[in-house]
């Protein structure tokens, strides 16, 4: 059994209890921002479907991530302004979600 300290967050209306070494808060902005690029897709969309909502908003996060690793190689290291922190938390979350829809189903 892993020592991490469980935070539970929300997304979508379903809550996830997630093993995590990152501040409560920091975890906390970055499922918030998960869920708020959700709404986005959804609104924009019109997908209702959990799984392929998470697809394309996991598409569009990723999207986000190249263009700031390419704006940050051309520019330097420095100047991206990627939080590895956050970014493992996004990472981690996208993959909870995912595992806990495919239990779900």
């Amino acid at each position: 059994m892993s020592s991490k300290p469980v935070v539970t967050v929300s997304i979508r209306g379903q809550e996830f209890r997630i093993r995590t070494d990152d501040d409560e808060a920091s975890l906390r902005r970055v499922a918030r921002y998960l869920d708020d690029t959700m709404a986005t897709v959804e609104k924009k969309t019109g997908t209702v479907d959990t799984l392929q909502l998470a697809l394309l908003s996991a598409l569009n996060l990723a999207r986000e991530l190249v263009e700031l690793r390419e704006r940050g190689a051309a520019a330097g290291p420095s100047a991206a302004g990627v939080d590895p922190a956050r970014l493992a938390g996004l990472i981690e979350l996208a993959e909870s979600a995912l595992e806990a829809h495919a239990v779900g189903q």
